[in-house]
């Protein structure tokens, strides 16, 4: 496969409320796709950085400057181009993970459209649906956060996942575990909390939490093991984790027994498979987390999720969770779940008028 050209593009899709997180608040969605376009076919991906470096070193704005001027020329020189041939060209760039992963999924996409394979099958998929959480965001009061937890719940998710941070946590799980009773149950801190938290973060036992997604600082895998000791509750880890390597190190030293695979965090689906196999092979269950992806990136997580080892409900929401209208045709939810795309590549396309409508920067780079 040769690689002619790629297209980057910068989009801004209005989210439909609010989404509140120990970073801040985002009201817009900006995003970063990268379509590769090859001799026989062409492959989307969707790059997860946010608008600023607040979830991880990266930004939207930054995966352009780097796609742009380092990787897409990197791997246009690569002859006999594969996805798997994707990383090793990147391996001189240090981070932007997020950038390579785009494009390596834009790659892989390309090639299993001209090849007739869905991205189910070639990353080891065992199951047509995939059970769906959703992600709630920390709310103005606990009697709003309330009244989004009864909605998801009559919109059918099966698990609900609560945003944490100092001075918002035990009351509103404490509300949300009394109000619904024995619902699936989990809490994420994205790193807000520290060593000398261990007690205050205990107090979370009693709610029978399936787990505490990255209650300490992503670079403290010690502080998680030394955690680990004192509560109760299942320690996750979500921005530790960027690599199979350091899932290995993390569950070597006890840091955690439930990982969050996000694909764009580790740099790509092949890795992102890799860190799956590790933790499959240490009984350490996985579940694949979200980054307000649109239906592009929803439809490569959906694939991922429904590997074997994905055992609990991930953050794979339906599109009207984010977005009144979705780059591609909507994944709706149906019994708590939503269907893997089965068509070729990605099995889904974005559609044009939309796209050209949320697009605010488009750049091709031809090679």
């Amino acid at each position: 496969m040769k690689l002619t050209g790629v297209e980057i593009r910068t989009i801004e899709v209005p989210l439909v409320a609010p989404f509140r997180t120990s970073f801040g608040t985002e009201t817009v969605r900006r995003a970063v796709l990268v379509r590769a376009v090859t001799d026989d076919s062409e492959g989307w991906g969707e790059c997860g950085a946010g608008t600023g470096p607040f979830y991880s070193a990266e930004y939207a704005d930054a995966a352009t400057d780097v796609l742009e001027r380092f990787l897409v020329p990197m791997v246009a020189a690569v002859d006999d181009l594969d996805a798997h041939r994707v990383a090793p060209a990147l391996e001189s760039v240090r981070g932007h993970r997020m950038a390579k992963a785009a494009l390596e999924t834009a790659v892989l996409d390309a090639d299993l459209r001209a090849r007739g394979i869905s991205f189910g099958y070639a990353l080891g998929a065992i199951r047509d649906s995939v059970a769906c959480g959703v992600s709630v965001g920390i709310t103005a009061s606990i009697p709003a956060l309330l009244d989004a937890v009864a909605g998801y719940l009559a919109d059918g998710y099966l698990r609900i996942k609560l945003k944490i941070e100092p001075g918002w946590d035990v009351e509103p799980v404490r509300a949300v575990r009394e109000r619904f009773g024995d619902i699936l149950l989990q809490v994420d801190a994205n790193t807000a909390y520290r060593r000398s938290d261990a007690r205050h973060l205990a107090q979370l036992d009693p709610f029978d939490l399936l787990l505490l997604e990255q209650p300490l600082p992503e670079d403290d895998l010690l502080g998680h093991a030394e955690l680990a000791g004192v509560v109760q509750t299942p320690i996750c880890l979500d921005e530790s984790i960027v690599s199979a390597a350091t899932a290995a190190d993390a569950i070597a030293l006890g840091a955690c027994s439930i990982v969050n695979i996000k694909p764009g965090r580790v740099g790509g689906y092949l890795e992102a498979r890799r860190i799956h196999d590790v933790c499959a092979a240490n009984g350490i269950p996985v579940w694949c987390g979200g980054m307000l992806e649109t239906g592009l990136g929803r439809a490569a997580n959906l694939a991922l999720a429904a590997l074997p080892g994905f055992t609990l409900p991930g953050d794979t929401s339906a599109s009207e969770r984010y977005y009144r209208t979705d780059l591609t045709e909507p994944f709706v939810l149906d019994a708590g779940h939503l269907t893997v795309p089965t068509g070729p590549g990605l099995g889904v396309s974005p559609l044009p008028d939309v796209l050209d409508e949320v697009t605010v920067e488009r750049r091709w780079l031809p090679v």
